[in-house]
């Protein structure tokens, strides 16, 4: 049973956190610049509701790491 719980924590491993990563920093990026650049507002909540979802999901990842 704990073999089963370790593998399913490990599922994606490091290519996922490193698409996080990405998908992270682009959407961040896009938030911050298209003030500047005059980029609509409804894109810009989305992207910055996509860097907040994959924040989450990478401290939510990390946490699980420290504790198994």
């Amino acid at each position: 049973m704990e073999m089963e719980a370790s593998r399913s924590r490990q599922a994606g491993g490091p290519a996922v956190t490193a698409l996080l990563c990405l998908i992270f920093a682009a959407s961040a990026a896009t938030n911050s610049i298209g003030g500047f650049t005059g980029l609509d507002t409804m894109f810009r909540m989305t992207s910055g509701g996509i860097a907040v979802a994959c924040l989450l999901i990478l401290i939510v990842r990390f946490a699980a790491r420290r504790k198994g």
